[in-house]
């Protein structure tokens, strides 16, 4: 009897075929935006999660104000960037609590002939010896780092390079200096800040932007058995100098994804419900239409289960294969959402990661 009851069910399904059509598409759509949903607030989080911990800064020391202010000051052509005193700078780098440390000096410049409404390039002055280390995932597409701190030399970020069409070889010329400038790398894309990036030698940056003695930041990576809670402590008697814990940095990031996963969660909710309601119209529709095909069922002996056991094949035979559709067709078009999404990334909270707006806060 069940393999009857399985036939009728599939068959009526057939006979209304536009009508199975329609809510196999219903079910199969709603479980797309689920999945997508789903995958990019997971995919997000990772993402947030690998960009922190790619760093390889665990404390970000900048002059007070920095974090707050240098991307508001770079859109308004990167005039009043604040600066903290080598010297301080020294005295942490050199205190044996720090594993390893970098010191950047980050100068931006406004265009206004670089696209329709000019732009702003990001100069960062790094030392050769530590910064390529703290920076691991950072790959060459061509040359190498420059030779020493003095040297003449840039090396471009991938975006940076497309834009200024310039490969290994070639020379620049940079704000506040007369001389060529040699390009000695191009950086292979990164998906991070730092692709848009235009680095030289420390020493060269501080001359170039008569700023000697001055920088934007220090990166600190602590020895692992450092409590790094008792080592900020520390550093916040440091005069004019702003401590940022990657850490909580992460916190606060982590827990603004967690207010966008219930937003996220919501609409995936509101998917699932349309998609319900419509299954449960289809499967109304069809015990309404089928009265005396049901009275037949029964004289001919069939239980109220069976009826019941009838209807509720054909609902699992109508969300089973919707649902598989969905799942195929949001892993077919995954990168079709996965642009779609991008398009509209600049009002994602991610965004503040990767603008190149704000690289004094989280990373430069």
């Amino acid at each position: 009897m069940s393999l009857n009851i399985f036939q009728v069910s599939y068959k009526n399904l057939l006979r209304r075929k536009l009508r199975t059509a329609f809510t196999l598409v219903g079910i199969m759509l709603s479980t797309w935006v689920l999945v997508t949903l789903l995958g990019f607030n997971n995919g997000y989080e990772q993402s947030l999660n690998d960009s922190i911990e790619g760093m390889g800064f665990q404390i970000v020391l900048t002059a007070k104000g920095c974090p707050y202010e240098a991307a508001t000051l770079m859109l308004q052509g990167g005039s009043g960037l604040r600066y903290m005193p080598q010297n301080i700078v020294d005295s942490v780098a050199s205190s044996p609590e720090v594993a390893a440390s970098t010191a950047q000096l980050m100068h931006a410049e406004f265009d206004p002939d670089k696209g329709d409404n000019g732009g702003t390039t990001i100069y960062l002055g790094v030392d050769p010896a530590t910064f390529p280390a703290m920076k691991s995932y950072l790959e060459f597409k061509q040359g190498a780092w420059f030779a020493d701190t003095n040297a003449r030399e840039i090396v471009i970020g991938y975006e940076a390079a497309e834009l200024e069409q310039r490969e290994v070889g070639d020379f620049m010329i940079l704000p506040g200096s007369d001389e060529d400038f040699k390009v000695v790398g191009v950086l292979s894309r990164s998906g991070t800040q730092d692709d848009g990036m235009v680095f030289l030698p420390l020493q060269t940056a501080q001359t170039v932007f008569r700023k000697e003695g001055l920088l934007t930041m220090l990166g600190i990576r602590l020895n692992s058995d450092i409590d790094q809670t008792a080592f900020e402590e520390t550093l916040y008697k440091l005069p004019d100098v702003q401590v940022v814990s990657m850490a909580q940095v992460k916190n606060t990031i982590m827990d603004l994804v967690g207010s966008a996963k219930v937003i996220v969660m919501a609409v995936a909710m509101i998917a699932f419900l349309i998609a319900m309601f419509g299954v449960l119209n289809t499967v109304l529709m069809s015990v309404f239409e089928r009265y005396q095909e049901i009275g037949i069922f029964k004289s001919m002996g069939a239980l109220p289960k069976d009826i019941f056991k009838m209807i509720l094949i054909e609902t699992t035979l109508l969300c089973s294969f919707g649902g598989i559709l969905g799942i195929v067709l949001s892993f077919g078009f995954s990168g079709f959402s996965a642009m779609a999404i991008t398009l509209k990334s600049s009002s994602l909270p991610g965004s503040i990661i990767k603008s190149p707006t704000s690289r004094c806060y989280f990373t430069q």
